[in-house]
C-alpha cells in the first residue's frame, strides 16, 4: 500500500465518521426538540407549540381578511372562515419543517455566525411559504372545498418538508461559496 493509499483511506474513515456524526446529532437534536414541544411539564411552563399555532393562526386571519375572506374569528388554534375550520396543530404550523430545517443547521459544521445567518435566513423563508401554504388551504376551503381535502392531504403536508429541505440545500450552498445570504 503506497502513502497515497493511505491518505485516500484515512481520508475515506474521516468522511465516514462525520457522516456518522451529523446523523448522530440530528436525530439526538431532534429527539430533544420534539421532548421539548412534547411533554407535558414542558409545556406547562413554556407551550412553544401552542404559542407558534397561535402566532400562525393570527396571521393568516389577517392575510385572509386583507383578501376579502370574510368573516374570520379565530381563537387559540382555531380559525373559523365561512364554510370551514381549521385547526392550525402540530404538522401544520409550519414548526416541524422549521424544527427539520433549524437541527440540520445547528448539526452542520459551520461557523456560529453562519449558522445563526442560515438559521434566521432559513426561519424566514420557510415561515414565508409557510403562510402561503396555509392562507392557500384556507382559501380552498372557502371557495374550492371540494379541492381542499385532496390539497391537505396530498399536497400541502409534503410541502413543508420539502422546503425545509430544500432551505436546507441553499444554506449549504451559501456555506460551500462562504458567501452572505
Amino acid at each position: 500500500m503506497t502513502e497515497n493509499d493511505k491518505g485516500v483511506e484515512v481520508t475515506k474513515k474521516s468522511e465516514t465518521l462525520s457522516i456518522i456524526r451529523f446523523v448522530v446529532t440530528y436525530v439526538v437534536l431532534m429527539g430533544v426538540f420534539f421532548l421539548l414541544i412534547g411533554l407535558k411539564p414542558v409545556q406547562e411552563v413554556l407551550d412553544i407549540n401552542g404559542g407558534y399555532s397561535n402566532a400562525i393562526v393570527i396571521l393568516t386571519a389577517k392575510i385572509l381578511g386583507i383578501f376579502g375572506v370574510e368573516p374570520i374569528t379565530y381563537q387559540g388554534t382555531l380559525l373559523h372562515l365561512p364554510s370551514i375550520s381549521l385547526d392550525v396543530e402540530f404538522g401544520c404550523n409550519g414548526l416541524e419543517a422549521v424544527m427539520i430545517y433549524t437541527v440540520a443547521v445547528l448539526t452542520f459544521p459551520a461557523t456560529w455566525k453562519n449558522r445563526l445567518i442560515g438559521f434566521v435566513a432559513g426561519f424566514l423563508v420557510i415561515q414565508v411559504l409557510n403562510l402561503i401554504r396555509i392562507v392557500a388551504l384556507a382559501y380552498a376551503g372557502v371557495y374550492h372545498r371540494d379541492l381542499f381535502d385532496l390539497i391537505h392531504i396530498y399536497v400541502a403536508q409534503g410541502v413543508m418538508i420539502a422546503v425545509a429541505l430544500g432551505t436546507f440545500v441553499l444554506y449549504l450552498t451559501y456555506i460551500s461559496h462562504g458567501q452572505s445570504i
